[in-house]
């Protein structure tokens, strides 16, 4: 895109004869818009541009399935921390329990049945 600007503004350059542009050649005028055929067509080759429309269409598909969550009520990353949170919360309680039990059975005090 940006050689087909700097195409444009070469050639307003030189049909207005504006400065050294006007002694230019149409050679070197007309390169940029060469070299932006050059970059598209290998672009294409290589699926840049194909991979840039789907991400475009995954970000348009977040953000309506964001928009549809919110306008039922439903907050995803909300839940998302509550249920992180909650996760955490149950590992510290595991880490805990196993510690007292340790520590009850260095101490003898831990009852057979657990």
């Amino acid at each position: 895109m940006y050689a087909v600007v700097l195409g444009l503004l070469l050639v307003l350059a030189k049909v207005t004869d504006f400065g050294l542009f006007g002694s230019w050649s149409w050679w070197i005028i007309l390169a940029p818009f060469l070299a932006a055929v050059i970059w598209w067509q290998f672009s294409d080759a290589m699926g840049i541009t194909k991979r840039r429309e789907i991400e475009r269409l995954e970000d348009r598909k977040r953000q309506r399935r964001a928009k549809a969550l919110e306008a039922l009520g439903v907050d995803p990353q909300r839940d998302r921390q509550i249920r992180k949170a909650r996760e955490a919360a149950e590992r510290r309680n595991q880490l805990q329990r196993g510690r007292e039990d340790a520590q009850q059975d260095r101490e003898g005090t831990r009852d057979a049945r657990d």
